[in-house]
């Protein structure tokens, strides 16, 4: 595999769709934990925000690797470990992006 230019493109709207999952967390109702359990559905909404906003964060990770260091993974894991290994990121981020990975 050769290398290639990261797509400002697919980081920016990445990005975007992280915004817009984290805006959709904050719209939920957060003030207390009572008004958050209310309703059975706000967690489920949480969850899936959440999920497609990391999915969102190891997909930009994902590019980064395959495009500028022709290192190509699937796993999140391993895109953590990849962007370690590259010092994209410092061992407290990778660890932390690792840990969000589980």
């Amino acid at each position: 595999m050769t290398r290639g230019k990261i797509s400002e493109a697919v980081v920016a709207r990445r990005i975007e769709w992280i915004r817009e999952m984290l805006a959709a967390i904050e719209e939920l109702p957060l003030r207390t934990k009572t008004d958050f359990l209310r309703d059975r559905h706000h967690a489920a909404a949480a969850e899936s925000y959440l999920r497609r906003a990391l999915e969102a964060l190891f997909d930009i990770g994902r590019h980064i690797l395959s495009r500028k260091f022709a290192s190509p993974v699937t796993e999140y894991k391993e895109i953590a470990l990849g962007l370690l290994e590259k010092k994209v990121l410092t061992p407290k981020e990778a660890e932390l992006l690792k840990d969000m990975a589980g």
